[in-house]
């Protein structure tokens, strides 16, 4: 038989020919060392032009599509494509991977670039985002990630002369990227006039801030900043593909095929062009420079590499060339020469030799190439074409000797016959040709019986048979030269081949898969020499396989290169070579093939040989006849660990059934008991499935693991301690080299690992979202810094931590069969290896990845555990076999004999090993494993008086050895651990049951004893007094399910699985009787109270039987029950049993007869029952969880003083109820211990322990049961119960709101008025006068009879030469958002400065001066702020904003972090709290910042704000948190409040723990709204609540209530570092006693109140922050006061208005003074030069606008209400008043001659009022026919005429006081204006842009000067223009800081600032005053 092993002999990658030109560019360079590299396929190449030699790079496995050179030029970046695309950076010397950057980008990577220092390397992704990301590459991680673009990117490069800059273009755009923190923050290069908006190919950055780059048409753009400057036009004739920077200048070149070169300043110096060269061609297009001294690199379309010497530039080198675009099928290789013959799609036929490595031959034919073949004698080559014809040419000068087209479709394979007297021709026509050679090709025969397309086809010696395989799968055989098809198959027997090529035929089967029948293989060729086949598929993968090979699914070895589908591979004439094509990739490999004996010395040569995956995964030379499996071996590979619900799942699942039982949650619910249960003590351990999991700590206890608890136990006071941080089944543990942490991984959906001391029991760190399924393996580093972990996901992930931060260092796919073991290597902790089913590996780390190797050995063994000898390259390993194999390196040296059966454990010790195997010997070794040195048989002999157990049986397989303290510790797979004296004698320690489910648990009726039966077909007897051991074990037939002792303790009855059942001595176990009446399980048995006359037994097929005991007779049988019976219970007289099922059907029968009752729910609970363990009724209605649709509750047990019920459920879950639990959800203590299902609970005879057994977890545990009164604060192990209370302590109008505010982003904002009509730059112009006569614009005669145009605008300093103003420069902000937001007031500098923000501002205020500075680089609104207390990081202060959708793109939610006195921005964190974020804080050293997002999620985040890194990240709250806070004195605890919700948070490592505020331990409290936070020493906490109390925590219990700390809300709370003392401030009216501001001492016992003289009749406090004896309050009324704290002295600082929109400014005619009105119903005077307040005047309405008379003696006030309020100024006396309108005045305005005043409403009309006639003020006309509300009236100068702007974006003119119309367009055109506040009519046409089409221009202002105007828009941008604009989209420069919708804009007199009004109307607004810089004369 055919051996079916890989073949010994391999492939070596000798030469590639080729270099990838399409659809690639810049990917050519030269190296330090002046190699070349490029690449090709999916290989990198490193080209000696020399030495003419090249190495490869294998790393990748695709196709290789960028590449970047490092700046020392040693290092190279390649990217490449696939659906999971990684980048490797390799080292172009040694070709070896350095790093390897992975799972960010999807697609491909398209451009790559390495920053100057070289730290850094960006790469840009061809998702459909492009994300752009930025890397740290050597460790691996991403510093910054960001969407590119919505087109293609083309380039990327960094700005070589300013850090953290970087430039990117593509397709009509380039970027100009800045690099903070963890943001990417684009801006848009601007082309403007200079140039036209194109596609940009390539960049390349020069000093001061100028890039240079190539354009689609040829043309170099030239930018400055971001602006266009100038461009070169006509660079090249059409598009610049490459550009190249280096010390001389840069290099270009183009499609046009030329190359320029430029000096530093981008003068140029010379032109190459490459067509007029002797190589040259039309059509040559450059894809790549390289411009280095004077040799330039130049790379083609068509795969050329070209070298040019620039002083002789004409005569350029092609040194490397392949073939170019369109398929590559035609391969032959010369019959007699070492040469090798192609033909491609791109016409050209071409002769490679294969010694020298070049191209030595090449024509051009008419038609593309599909096949080729030699004649016999060399002197003819073939070549089939795509049409259908076929052509012969002579190889020695390639003339034509014949072209014969017989075929209409392509000529896919052609042969010539051994004896060179035929030739066959197969075509796509389903038939073949043979033509004779000699008469000139004339065709003598034809084969027709194929029904598809020829592919491949095969001569015998004696050329008298020819063999097909067509395209349908089929083989068919012919006679030749005729073509008669040969259906006898004896005939073909002795038919001997001359080739074989064919994918089809018995000797070929193996090529093919096991279970496929995909045709995927396109070219096979035999090498019968040396009886090895090759064969070629479509995933770019070559075999090697033996010939014949008979068998489907064959080994092979494999070898990656070709990238995507070879169409062709070919021995060379004397075997030494394999020749392979690529379809796609256009390339040629040169393989040298290395037979047997050779490849023994070959090993040490070729360092390629090592990469990954040339011989990789099933490559593994596996004998698939391995020796049978080890049956436990085999049982544990088949283990599962996936569950159908994963604890991580129940969060969520809670929530959906809440919805339903929302109802029933509304009832009062049973209170949750007040005793509880801690645990005590567990027996069991871990073997059955787990290696290596038992060691010493430091300080001589044991560590083990058993269900999910961690088990720390000290065999001197036989007492354990308890690790609960998991919640499900712990697989593996590994310890810390100090011995004093552990490590422990778990099963989960995403698993997670836990490090842990083992004194403290707390986690140090928690490492998450790397392992799905579960962690089988961990190990740490000699160092102990590392950790190594292997997951259960199908690919056995790997991965590598850094595990105090948290950190993923490395990951990679470990391998498709299971891993038993990881280990680290001791003395290089870049190394480790991983053993398991069939294979060995060997890893070391590169960068973010592993790159992997097999050990090599003969065959492949199952290693069951593996550890690091005495040097670096020693490695011991255990095998399934019981052999031990020892390695170095990789490779195996010899293997020694050490167990019968396999070794599952071993360990290293400073001289020698000790092992352990399946034959239960532990053995110690010598430092070589030549001799035992002694073995220990684990007997029963030789156990130890002091063991706390028995030995159930001799030799147990022994799964972990550990040795320390003069001790061997043993842990076998019964579940026992042990520990062998080094003298001999074995001390049990721990024991428990063995693998099966644990279900059958009784307690004795007056002992401490319980008894347990599994299926593990045991019986146990426990001790539960403190010397917890197991007193007697007994062996039954079959497993059991269910036990019961007798009343009087004596007997034990005991039910099996296959039903039967017996009855033993309780004391020997022997038997004392047995039956076995049923085929299905004993599910529950119980003896009747009293004298237990009776015993009930209950089974799986629906029956109860009842047998009297002294008789043992069957008495009675309990029909009628339909499903198996779950649960039994006897009645005290011992006359009733009650049933549960397990159709949940609850059932009475009356004993013994066993006669069904019927009583009613009334009725049932009045019964004494004498046990309760049923699950159903009404009397434990409530222990069914919300979520029981996914979870049963598997059995309870009550107490016997009937007063706290126990349950076990499915999940794990162990629950004290207060019995009886009436009413549904009652609440509960819930306990985590059991990983799964708990199959019973039983206390024991006087209530003080709990007993519990799990199923799957085998465990049997015991709790201490601590009565009510027994009230310590200790660690309270229980959780609270599923439902919160729906009363959460009241409402609040202010809380109510700032919970529901959906905050978006200001580019996402609709108008702001109800508009209608179509916007002005999109309506069509109707034509003026002039035009409509025919009069062109600008033709009139110069000198006209006509008046010459009126001004369009009256100026006022006509005197002074006119300036225009070229700029704004933000001087003040009056405002403060408090409304929604709080603690965002703080003082800086000693209380010099305060710091607080409004819109999107960030303000800073010096109190002396009263001077504002501002940081203004956010770009929406801020939301929170908190600074840095740490004195290492100064007036360090970090704000959050409000941001879209969470995609890392600009409006992406934000945080800065940012100098308060430099304004310069640190760090910009994006993050993806979608909506924005909500709160932010410093940790204790300032080194981490917490924010929390306004995402559904509710996310709380970590970050390191320096490097702008997220250390940890996790799910907060389903409702809203509204602040978390640092302690002030750790880095690692936080506390988070919210609706209904107060969370206790723990950084471990870069996982968040949390625990929930345990509030039973005080009556009736319950959990209320939170809002604010504060703390006090020894872990305190204060929380302030919505109903004025403050809940004072110790850790996460609440211990105290501050009742009515204030009458309302407490919104915040200000802990000072400096004395403790803690301010609150709430919502409060202020009384003698009380007020919304309090000082309290630290423990929160005695305040001091003070009151704000705000006048307000509730004051309410929003943000409160205490300096040097003085405390600083923000108000909800936007003021912010300091206070006194000596004599309660109230200064107020900032004023503003309060909530709703201001509306309404008017700017003095004379002096730096403004009003504001507002919906609040203040109208305010402010002064800009002294910066402050200086009146307001309370209306009682909302005020919507405003207007100063033209002396500035009166004041026009409209009104929300209609009315308008005339006011004298002096002396604030209403002058008149009158409303003759029902809807908002819009608009006021007095006339120029003061004589008019013009009222404009939202009822479509303008009232004239003649203020001559006196106060009344009636109304004298009105203008009619307004189509829309009217928005802003100008008059003209005269005060003629008024122009109003109205909602349907039309503008009016009317006369005044008339009311008419004016329609004339001429007339209108002659009117000057006193004012123009219109953003309507054609002078300012061009104020609309292009984006406004769901936002408008709300408010304009010309200047006095009247050569600017001002406008204010719904995006909150102010922006200012010339005027006139009529051009559409004009220029005009912009100002952001105001929030959405912007109301109103205004210049002061003067032209000396522009004051600029924000309304967003639900929320606060602000006032910004802009000063006016002017153009200089």
């Amino acid at each position: 038989m055919a051996d079916r092993t890989a073949p010994n002999c391999h492939l070596r990658l000798e030469w590639v020919y080729g270099y990838r030109g399409h659809q690639c560019r810049n990917n050519l360079y030269y190296t330090a060392a002046k190699e070349i590299v490029y690449f090709v396929a999916g290989v990198g190449v490193v080209y000696n032009t020399r030495e003419h030699k090249q190495k490869f790079y294998l790393g990748h496995n695709d196709d290789i599509i960028s590449l970047a050179l490092h700046p020392e030029r040693v290092l190279v970046a390649t990217g490449q494509v696939g659906k999971e695309p990684y980048i490797c950076v390799w080292d172009s010397y040694t070709v070896q991977t350095v790093s390897i950057l992975k799972d960010v980008h999807t697609h491909g990577i398209a451009c790559l670039a390495f920053d100057l220092e070289g730290q850094c390397l960006v790469s840009v992704g061809l998702d459909s985002k492009n994300t752009i990301c930025v890397w740290d590459w050597r460790r691996g991680k991403v510093l910054a990630a960001a969407p590119g673009h919505t087109d293609r990117i083309f380039d990327i490069s960094w700005d070589l002369y300013q850090p953290s800059k970087l430039v990117s273009c593509g397709v009509k755009h380039i970027k100009f990227w800045s690099l903070c923190g963890n943001a990417l923050t684009p801006k848009r290069g601007v082309f403007g006039k200079t140039g036209d908006l194109q596609t940009i190919l390539c960049l390349a950055c020069a000093k001061d801030e100028i890039t240079y780059s190539g354009a689609l048409n040829g043309d170099i753009y030239v930018w400055k900043g971001i602006n266009l400057m100038r461009t070169v036009q006509g660079a090249h004739g059409s598009g610049i593909f490459s550009m190249n920077a280096c010390e001389e200048g840069f290099a270009t070149g183009g499609r046009d095929g030329c190359v320029r070169l430029w000096d530093l300043n981008f003068k140029p110096i010379t032109v190459i062009d490459l067509r007029e060269t002797d190589q040259g061609y039309k059509g040559l297009s450059v894809r790549s420079v390289c411009w280095r001294g004077d040799h330039i690199l130049v790379g083609t379309q068509d795969s050329e590499i070209f070298e040019v010497v620039v002083h002789d530039r004409n005569k350029p080198f092609l040194i490397m060339q392949g073939h170019c675009e369109g398929e590559l099928w035609a391969l032959a290789v010369h019959p007699t020469k070492p040469l090798a013959m192609t033909g491609s799609d791109d016409r050209s036929v071409r002769i490679w030799s294969l010694i020298d490595h070049a191209l030595i031959a090449r024509c051009n034919m008419e038609e593309p190439i599909r096949c080729a073949a030699v004649s016999t004698d060399g002197i003819h080559l073939a070549l089939g074409m795509k049409d259908g014809s076929f052509t012969v040419l002579r190889v020695r000068d390639m003339t034509e000797v014949v072209h014969i087209k017989d075929r209409k479709e392509a000529i896919h394979e052609l042969k010539y016959s051994p004896d060179g007297a035929h030739l066959a021709v197969g075509s796509n026509d389903n038939s073949v040709d043979i033509y004779g050679v000699v008469q000139r090709y004339k065709k003598v025969g034809e084969c027709i019986g194929s029904h598809s397309f020829i592919t491949h086809m095969d001569w015998s010696t004696d050329s008298k048979y020819l063999q097909t395989n067509d395209g349908s799968g089929r083989r068919l055989f012919y006679r030749m030269p005729s073509g008669k098809e040969v259906t006898n198959r004896e005939e073909l027997k002795l038919v001997q081949w001359a080739s074989w090529t064919c994918v089809l035929g018995p000797e070929v089967n193996g090529i093919w898969p096991k279970y496929s029948d995909i045709n995927d293989i396109n070219s096979v060729d035999a090498n019968f020499n040396n009886q090895v086949l090759v064969t070629a598929d479509d995933y770019g993968l070559v075999k090697l396989l033996r010939y014949p090979c008979v068998k489907k699914g064959a080994k092979f070895k494999k070898y990656l290169g070709h990238s995507a589908h070879i169409t062709n591979a070919r021995w060379s004439h004397d075997y030494q070579w394999v020749i392979t094509i690529g379809g796609a990739d256009h390339s040629v490999f040169q393989w040298k093939f290395v037979p047997e004996r050779k490849s023994k010395e070959a090993l040490h040569i070729a360092p390629q040989e090592t990469l990954a995956d040339s011989n990789s995964e099933e490559s593994d030379s596996d004998q698939s006849d391995v020796p049978e499996m080890d049956s436990e071996i085999e049982q544990e590979t088949q283990l599962t660990y996936r569950r159908q619900v994963y604890k991580e799942d129940l969060p969520q699942l809670k929530e959906q059934s809440k919805e339903k039982h929302r109802a029933t949650a509304m009832k009062k619910r049973e209170r949750a008991p007040g005793s509880g249960v801690k645990l005590h003590f567990i027996h069991g351990y871990r073997g059955y499935d787990c290696r290596s999991n038992l060691f010493y700590t430091q300080t001589g206890e044991i560590v083990y693991h058993v269900a999910a608890i961690g088990i720390v136990y000290n065999r001197q006071q036989n007492t354990q301690r308890f690790y609960m941080g998991h919640d499900d089944d712990i697989l593996c543990l590994a310890i810390h080299p100090l011995k004093d942490f552990v490590a422990t991984g778990q099963v989960g959906r995403d698993s997670s690992i836990h490090i842990w001391d083992t004194e403290t029991l707390k986690p140090m760190s928690v490492l998450k979202g790397a392992h799905q399924v579960g962690v089988c393996a961990l190990d740490f580093s000699a160092d102990g810094k590392r950790l190594a972990s292997v997951g259960l996901d199908d690919n056995h992930t790997i991965v590598l931590w850094d595990w105090r931060k948290g950190e993923k260092l490395s990951a990679m796919r470990g391998s498709k069969d299971k891993i038993f073991v990881v280990k680290i290597n001791p003395y290089l902790p870049d190394k480790l290896i991983t053993a398991g089913v069939k294979h060995m590996k060997f890893w070391h780390k590169a960068g973010g990845g592993l790159i992997g190797r097999k050990g090599n050995m003969g065959k492949t063994e199952t290693m069951m555990c593996a550890v690091y000898g005495w040097s670096e390259e020693m490695v011991f390993s255990g095998t399934c076999t019981g052999d031990i194999c020892i390695w170095r390196d990789m490779f195996l040296m010899k293997t020694v004999k050490a167990h019968d059966g396999p070794v599952f454990s071993m360990h290293a010790l400073e001289k020698g090993f000790v092992t352990g195997g399946k034959d239960g010997i532990v053995a110690l070794w010598d430092d070589t494993f030549e001799r035992c040195l002694k073995t220990y048989a684990i007997k029963r002999a030789v156990l130890a008086p002091g063991s706390k157990g028995l030995l159930l049986e001799d030799n147990p397989s022994i799964r972990a050895i550990s040795l320390g303290h003069g001790h061997i510790l043993v842990g076998t797979k019964n579940g026992e651990i042990l520990e062998v004296d080094k003298s001999g004698p074995i001390t049990l320690l721990v024991q428990g049951h063995m693998e099966g489910e644990v279900w059958g648990l009784a307690t004795h009726p007056h002992l401490p004893l319980c008894a347990t039966v599994s299926d593990d077909k045991t019986l146990r007897i426990w001790d539960l007094s403190p010397s917890h051991c197991m007193l007697a074990v007994r062996k039954l037939r079959k497993g059991g399910r269910c036990c019961c002792f007798s009343p009087d303790g004596k007997a034990l009855a005991v039910g099996l699985n296959d039903g039967s059942f017996l009855i033993v001595n309780a004391d020997t176990l022997e038997d004392l009787v047995s039956f076995h009446h049923r085929k299905d399980i004993i599910s529950d048995i119980r003896f009747s109270p009293g004298a237990g006359k009776y015993l009930a037994v209950a089974s799986g097929d629906s029956f109860v039987d009842i047998y009297n005991v002294m008789s043992s007779k069957r008495v009675g049988v309990c029909k009628g029950c339909l499903n198996y019976i779950t649960h039994l219970d006897w009645d005290r007289r011992g006359k009733l049993l009650q049933v549960n099922t397990g159709a949940k059907e609850q059932f009475f029968f009356e004993a013994p007869r066993g006669k069904r009752q019927t009583i009613p729910v009334t009725e049932v609970e009045k019964i004494d029952w004498s046990t309760w363990t049923c699950v159903l009724g009404t009397s434990v209605e409530g222990i069914w969880p919300v979520i029981s649709d996914v979870t049963e509750v598997t059995t309870a047990c009550l107490s016997n003083d009937r007063k706290v019920l126990a349950t076990g459920d499915d999940l794990g879950y162990v629950k004290l109820f207060r019995y009886p639990v009436k009413g549904k959800y009652a609440k509960f203590k819930r306990y985590v211990a059991h990983s799964t299902h708990v199959t019973n609970v039983r206390w024991t005879h006087d209530d003080s322990l709990l007993v519990t057994v799990g199923g799957g977890d085998t465990c049997l545990m015991i709790w201490a049961h601590e009565p009510e009164g027994h009230r310590e604060f200790k660690q309270c192990e229980s959780e609270e119960s599923d439902i919160e209370s729906e009363d959460d302590g009241g409402y609040d109008s202010d809380v109510t709101r700032e919970n529901e505010i959906n905050y978006t982003i200001k580019a996402l904002s609709t108008n702001m008025r109800p508009m209608t009509g179509v916007k002005p730059h999109l309506q069509l112009k109707e034509p003026s006068v002039d035009e409509r006569q025919g009069v062109v614009r600008g033709s009139r005669p110069p000198v006209s009879r006509a008046l010459p145009q009126p001004e369009k605008l009256q100026t006022n300093n006509v005197g002074k030469k006119k300036r225009p103003i070229e700029d704004l420069v933000l001087e003040l902000v009056f405002g403060y958002r408090g409304n929604d937001c709080r603690n965002n007031v703080h003082y800086l500098n000693e209380g010099a400065d305060i710091i607080y923000h409004t819109a999107s501002v960030g303000i800073v205020l010096n109190l002396t001066t009263s001077c504002q500075s501002f940081y203004i680089e956010h770009s929406d609104d801020i939301l929170c702020l908190t600074i840095n207390q740490h004195p290492k990081f100064p007036n360090v202060v970090a704000t959050g904003q409000v941001g879209d959708a969470g995609d890392m793109s600009a409006t992406s939610p934000s945080i800065h972090v940012w100098d308060a006195m430099t304004k310069q921005t640190l760090s910009v964190l994006r993050c993806f709290h979608s909506g924005g974020v909500c709160s932010v804080s410093f940790s204790a050293t300032g080194k981490l910042l917490l924010s929390v997002g306004l995402d559904p999620e509710h996310t709380v985040t970590i970050w390191k704000w320096q490097e702008g890194a997220k250390v940890a990240s996790r799910i907060g709250h389903t409702q809203r948190i509204f602040v978390a806070e640092f302690r002030p004195d750790s880095d690692t605890h936080f506390v988070s409040v919210g609706i209904k919700h107060v969370r206790f948070w723990t950084l471990a490592g870069r996982a968040l723990l949390s625990k929930k505020g345990v509030l039973s331990f005080l009556e009736d409290a319950r959990m209320q709204t939170m809002l604010s936070v504060a703390f006090g020493a020894n872990n305190l906490t204060f929380t302030g609540t919505i109903s004025g109390d403050v809940c004072v925590w110790k850790e996460h219990i609440l211990v105290r209530i501050v009742a009515k700390a204030h009458t309302g809300p407490v919104f915040t709370m200000y802990t000072t570092l400096r004395d403790g003392l803690i301010v609150t401030g709430g919502k409060e009216r202020p009384s003698k006693e009380g007020g919304a501001l309090k000082l309290w001492d630290q423990e929160l016992k005695r305040c001091r109140a003070f009151r704000l003289e705000t006048g307000q009749i509730i004051d309410c406090v929003r943000s409160v922050c205490r300096g040097k004896g003085k405390i600083l309050v923000g108000t909800r009324n936007a003021e912010i006061i300091e206070v006194g704290e000596k004599n309660a002295a109230c200064n107020i600082l900032v004023n503003g208005h309060m909530d709703g929109p201001i509306w309404g400014l008017g700017t003095h005619p004379s002096r730096d003074v403004f009003l504001s009105a507002a919906e609040d119903g203040t109208v305010r005077l402010w002064d800009i030069p002294e910066k402050k307040m200086l009146n307001k005047v309370n209306l009682g309405h909302p005020a919507r606008t405003i207007s100063y008379s033209p002396e500035g003696d009166m004041v026009a006030i409209g009104m929300k209400n209609g009315e308008f309020i005339i006011l004298l100024v002096a002396s604030l006396k209403i002058w008149g008043k009158k409303r003759d309108r029902r809807s908002p005045i819009q608009d006021i305005r007095f006339s120029p001659n003061s004589r008019y005043l013009a009222v404009g409403s939202t009822e479509c009309a303008v009232d004239f009022y003649d203020l001559t006639l006196g106060p009344q003020l009636n109304r004298i006309n009105c203008c009619r026919d307004i189509p829309s509300f009217v928005m802003q009236m100008d008059f003209s100068a005269d005060s003629t005429y008024v122009q109003i702007s109205t909602g349907a974006y039309k503008r009016l003119v009317y006369e005044v006081p008339s009311g008419k119309q004016v329609t004339e367009q001429s007339h209108i055109d002659r009117i000057t204006w006193a004012t123009w506040t219109s953003v309507l009519g054609d002078e300012v046409l061009g104020i609309w842009s292009r984006n406004t089409d769901k936002a408008d221009v709300t408010c304009a202002c010309v200047s006095h000067s009247g050569l600017n105007i001002v406008t204010g828009d719904d995006f909150g941008m102010v922006k200012l223009f010339d005027f006139p604009c009529p051009d559409k989209f004009a220029k005009h420069k912009r100002f952001l800081g105001h929030s959405a919708h912007l109301t109103n804009i205004r210049f002061t007199n003067g032209d000396r600032f522009v004051v600029s009004a924000g309304g967003d109307d639900r929320r606060y607004n602000s006032l910004f005053v802009w000063r006016c810089v002017h153009t200089p004369h």
